[in-house]
């Protein structure tokens, strides 16, 4: 893996009902208030995964400052969007729930049960740490996880994505993918039976074996700092068959439509993950040009996980620092293992902090 590099994640993509109103509730429950990009234009490349057609949608990045990964926030403009018919379960295959650091669970709980009701009580994971679970506006499940470490103090008790919970078939498979291709090589714990911590969550009275998956060493790149340590848990059901969370829909729909890596060298990630046999279904640039996602411009490419959970890569060649001075940093002409210094997040932050208005 030493011709190109995976950041961290870069963001969780959330598929809603209401672009407006499921930002607004990210804000207020999370402090997800720093845009990174908008766009309101039409995916033109996503077609395996959107019925053959181009579809026009509203989509931003936004991101809490404190650190971790971000959030891509996702409606369709002309297509309404398609809910899951069944209630997403525990293990069912794809992501059904998404991980949110937290500096202190216990006080961040009794803050959120104030405001909103969908919450658990606080439990702990197979290896002790602290964890509760919320559901949003929509029925997207998170799991809050203690993690105590800041990037840009803003006094705030959560952070971003810290990781994700996927379903799975084949824990021997899976746990490959994710180590060999991802670079999580660290098993944190593996642990078979009924889980306290799941409460709240569908079908979670089965038995399931899950395995949480972390990294050995930090990651390298420019924006690994912002992005810090994260995990993916891996959940196989025992005792019913799962079911494919997006089965019948489209990419874009209500749910975890991905999780996305930053990531350096895209053409020779490419060929590394071909040889691993989990060929790019998705290229943004195949012929080397630069795909313009509004604010910002770059590479982006998808993978399929073992049972079909999408992966999706970014190479970043172009962000806007403060966008009204026209100061835009070009990724290309530096360093792509060093990273980025806190001063021009600090900057992003806070010219970029806001609102969405509907």
């Amino acid at each position: 893996m030493d011709k190109f590099l995976i950041s961290g994640i870069q963001q969780v993509g959330v598929g809603t009902e209401n672009f407006h109103k499921s930002w607004n509730w990210f804000i207020d429950m999370f402090g997800i208030d720093v845009k990174i990009l908008e766009d309101d234009t039409v995916a033109e490349r996503m077609l395996p995964y959107t019925g053959g057609q181009p579809q026009k949608r509203h989509a931003c990045i936004a991101v809490n400052m404190q650190g971790g990964g971000g959030f891509e926030i996702w409606q369709y403009s002309e297509r309404k969007p398609v809910p899951a018919k069944f209630a997403i379960a525990v293990g069912d295959l794809g992501v059904f729930a998404a991980k949110v650091k937290c500096r202190d669970v216990e006080k961040f709980h009794e803050q959120i049960k104030k405001k909103w009701n969908e919450v658990s009580d606080v439990a702990t994971l197979p290896n002790g740490t602290k964890c509760f679970y919320i559901k949003d506006l929509y029925g997207n499940c998170f799991q809050l996880v203690e993690e105590k470490s800041v990037f840009i103090e803003q006094h705030k008790l959560t952070g971003g994505i810290y990781g994700a919970m996927v379903g799975v078939t084949d824990m021997k498979k899976s746990i490959a993918f994710y180590n060999h291709v991802l670079g999580y090589d660290t098993i944190m714990y593996d642990k078979t039976g009924t889980f306290d911590d799941w409460q709240m969550l569908e079908a979670a009275d089965g038995k399931y074996r899950r395995v949480l998956l972390g990294t050995s060493a930090p990651r390298k790149g420019a924006f690994s700092g912002m992005f810090g340590d994260s995990t993916i848990e891996l959940v196989q059901a025992l005792e019913r068959t799962p079911r494919k969370i997006f089965e019948g829909r489209y990419w874009g729909d209500p749910g975890f439509i991905q999780i996305c890596f930053d990531v350096t060298n895209m053409q020779e990630l490419g060929k590394f993950c071909a040889k691993q046999g989990f060929p790019f279904t998705v290229d943004s640039c195949p012929d080397g040009e630069v795909f313009d996602m509004g604010e910002a411009s770059g590479h982006f490419t998808y993978i399929e996980d073992p049972d079909g959970t999408l992966i999706e890569f970014v190479e970043t060649h172009k962000i806007p620092i403060v966008k009204k001075l026209n100061w835009n940093l070009d990724m290309r002409k530096r360093d792509r293992e060093k990273q980025l210094p806190k001063i021009l997040f600090w900057l992003m932050g806070l010219v970029s902090k806001q609102r969405p208005k509907a």
